[in-house]
């Protein structure tokens, strides 16, 4: 799997990525994640690809996306995360936020802390950030969809 920033030739793979209603409960589509990266330098659509096919797709926003959740200037938002349905159980969420730390560290240099904000319902999203190394310190948020757990991860 690799991680990489949104292009127009993904723009086909974007259209046909499949989100539920359940899941769109918890995170927002891919295509309205991406209209809203192409308008805010700030905020970068990111595609984990698998064998050349988009499974798991989130944002990473700094500056004013952050500033709710954390208070560190150095810190980035991961946000709308999701996992294509028709992928779902083939572990690409762990993958991609396993390889998401080396990701941030390089195009990414003055970033020391990753945030997120998981819905408190959301328990199997908070399962899996908690197995890949983010540390819920007690923060919560009232978001959109309910209420909020904010997650880090700190890069050493």
């Amino acid at each position: 799997m690799e991680l990489c920033f949104y292009e127009e030739t993904f723009k086909e793979a974007i259209k046909s990525y499949e989100i539920t209603e359940y899941q769109l409960r918890f995170t927002a589509s891919p295509i309205e994640c991406t209209l809203l990266s192409d308008d805010d330098p700030d905020r970068f659509a990111i595609l984990a690809i698998k064998g050349g096919i988009l499974v798991t797709y989130f944002n990473l926003h700094k500056n004013e996306g952050v500033e709710p959740y954390s208070g560190n200037p150095n810190a980035i938002l991961l946000r709308a995360f999701s996992t294509d349905f028709r992928y779902l159980g083939n572990g690409y969420a762990k993958q991609a936020l396993k390889l998401l730390p080396a990701f941030v560290r390089k195009h990414f240099n003055n970033i020391n802390e990753i945030v997120l904000a998981v819905n408190i319902q959301n328990e199997v999203a908070q399962n899996v950030y908690k197995k890949c190394g983010y540390v819920d310190e007690g923060e919560r948020r009232m978001g959109k969809k309910g209420e909020l757990i904010i997650m880090s991860y700190y890069l050493s």
